[in-house]
């Protein structure tokens, strides 16, 4: 229901922009695509954890149709060059980047209580060679059915214990997301 609606009203907003997009510059149609599109796809997609790839292929073609609209190229043009060049990461890649800021948010305690609850600190019972660089790790539970694998318990975890570590020991927000930002764009492209 969630990807169905947000695949309607991202669709109505495209469609508009389309429309008028021959008569505005390339920055300017970036700043409608930010407001009406990229705000849309964001917008809670931590919860989009786990979905199904039909439903995350929905999702790339939305994004793929924004950056055809912005850049003016052919619909059958290879999208990732594109992508690149506006320099977007793709939509699984943007599910775990907010997911990882919000584990981050968490461990720093800038994220609510009841958030930060959920999150265990992995706790190495003897002293190893590779305690080092396995610092800063979280206990990712057992689920016992699909559903546990979406939450925030189990999924937050999962993405935080791959990040490299000197990404995981970063302590500033702000240099936190642009490292993450460039670790997913060059496992990405």
């Amino acid at each position: 229901k969630q990807v169905s609606a947000l695949v309607k009203s991202v669709n109505y907003q495209l469609y508009n922009i389309s429309k008028i997009r021959k008569y505005i510059t390339k920055s300017s149609c970036e700043l409608l695509v930010n407001a009406f599109v990229t705000s849309r796809l964001d917008y809670n997609n931590a919860l989009l954890v786990g979905i199904p790839k039909y439903q995350m292929k929905r999702l790339k073609l939305l994004q793929n149709t924004a950056a055809r609209i912005i850049t003016q190229t052919a619909r059958y043009a290879h999208i990732t060059p594109i992508l690149k060049g506006l320099h977007w990461l793709p939509m699984e890649f943007r599910i775990d980047y907010k997911l990882a800021i919000m584990v981050f948010k968490c461990i720093n305690n800038l994220a609510p209580q009841y958030l930060c609850e959920l999150l265990t600190p992995k706790v190495q019972r003897r002293a190893l060679r590779s305690t080092a660089t396995s610092a800063n790790l979280l206990v990712v539970p057992l689920t016992k059915t699909n559903m546990g694998d979406k939450s925030f318990r189990y999924a937050g975890p999962k993405v935080w214990n791959q990040l490299p570590y000197h990404i995981r020991t970063e302590d500033s927000l702000t240099s936190f997301k642009k490292l993450l930002k460039t670790h997913f764009f060059k496992l990405a492209y």
